[in-house]
């Protein structure tokens, strides 16, 4: 029998000690490197909690927060976590209603409550205002029978089931009257609004109308022009590309003032078409849908272009060129062979312009007459003039979401496209 020499074994046991040594060298590395790449995307990172994450975040809690009530009255809302809601409070609960309206009358709150409990219905305005007028007097009893008396609103539970719920946390009422909605201050219960006081269904749809336009006469005008730009020598598609982005040097409001001195009766454009004869009399369109159509295609021009200019310069012509020399016409050849490649550029093109389109202000409320004001118009009053932060932020919601399912229908149709090729 053969006898197994025992130095055969000390190689392959100083490699295996050399291998673990090779491997935790190599998990060192990687370890190093990916700390190193962390460390490089964390400004990256950082800067997009900061300037998107955070803004959205923000918008959300804005659309449900309810600071009002609790802030200017405290000792009520308190008070109230006892309530059943199934009959009126009992006496400790009518006496901190008034020590809470007595305090936010020197405190100057007062209007705080009833703008709030004025979105609820607006006779809880005149309630609260009638009130102040007549409130028991300091260390009165039966401060329950008083208010009763005084105000017989009081008397009725459905006004104590408003305010508990109008003093809660969260609240649902902004974000239902954005969809014209609302909760019903008798029967509790979430009603639709009259035709004369619904509103912002009515604006989100002539706002989508508005940016779909937008966007197909964005399409219709960029593609050809992409086309013939990507045929081009790259010389002058370069001169080209710079006359594109041109606009882009000039400020939005100047471009926004520059149509309307063109488009309005005395303009250019009108003296144009009365010189040559073909109108008579001049065109209307400032002040109307016609001009912010207008005014808007050309700014928003550029962004469908660019994409769809980067696709259709790395599509090869020899594609068509394959096709035409089969026996398919032209124009099928271009129709079924050369438009197919350049989806992905229109859609990217056209989603980038639809987006912006939808959130647009300064353009409308320039050019645009009181029926063509978007979406953005009423956001900007709530924010700025009403000073109602929780309308705005609910408005901005509807925009948010729109977005939001865009962006996922593009994914999911672009990834259905990238699987259909690859097949």
């Amino acid at each position: 029998m053969s006898q197994s020499n025992p130095l055969a074994t000390e190689p392959s046991s100083a490699q295996a000690g050399q291998g673990n040594a090779l491997k935790q060298q190599m998990r060192r590395a990687q370890a190093f490197y990916k700390r190193r790449s962390l460390l490089l995307i964390a400004p990256l990172f950082v800067f997009i909690v900061v300037s998107f994450l955070f803004p959205i975040t923000s918008i959300l809690v804005k659309s449900v927060e309810n600071p009002e009530l609790r802030t200017s009255m405290p000792t009520t809302i308190e008070a109230l976590r006892y309530w059943s809601g199934e009959q009126l409070p009992d006496e400790p609960v009518w006496a901190a209603l008034v020590t809470d309206l007595r305090q936010a009358r020197g405190a100057g709150q007062i209007s705080l409550i009833t703008k709030r409990l004025g979105y609820e219905d607006p006779k809880y305005r005149t309630l609260i205002t009638r009130t102040l007028r007549s409130l028991p007097a300091e260390g009165s009893g039966n401060v329950r029978e008083q208010l009763i008396q005084s105000q017989p609103l009081w008397g009725e539970l459905s006004t104590w089931q408003t305010l508990d719920r109008a003093s809660r946390p969260f609240t649902s009422y902004y974000l239902l009257a954005a969809f014209d909605h609302k909760v019903d201050s008798t029967t509790q219960q979430i009603v639709a609004l009259p035709d004369d006081q619904a509103l912002y269904i009515n604006v989100l749809l002539r706002t989508l109308v508005m940016a779909g336009t937008v966007t197909l006469l964005c399409v219709g005008l960029g593609y050809p022009l992409a086309y013939w730009m990507a045929k081009q020598p790259t010389g002058r598609a370069n001169l080209l590309m710079i006359l594109v982005l041109l606009p882009f040097w000039t400020s939005l409001i100047v471009r926004t003032a520059s149509w309307i001195v063109l488009l309005q009766s005395g303009g250019l454009i009108n003296r144009a078409l009365l010189g040559i004869g073909i109108i008579e009399h001049p065109l209307v369109m400032v002040f109307n849908r016609v001009g912010v159509y207008i005014s808007m295609t050309h700014i928003l021009l550029p962004f469908l272009i660019l994409p769809l200019y980067a696709v259709m310069k790395s599509i090869s012509p020899n594609y068509v060129r394959a096709a035409i020399s089969l026996g398919a016409h032209p124009f099928v050849a271009f129709w079924r062979v050369y438009v197919p490649q350049t989806y992905a550029g229109v859609a990217a093109g056209a989603l980038l312009v639809f987006m912006m389109a939808i959130g647009y202000y300064i353009t409308p409320a320039l050019l645009g007459g009181p029926g063509d004001q978007m979406l953005s118009y009423f956001v900007a009053f709530y924010t700025n003039t009403t000073m109602n932060w929780g309308m705005a932020a609910a408005l901005g919601t509807q925009l948010l979401i729109i977005v939001t399912l865009l962006y996922i229908v593009y994914i999911r149709v672009t990834r259905t496209q990238a699987e259909a090729a690859a097949r």
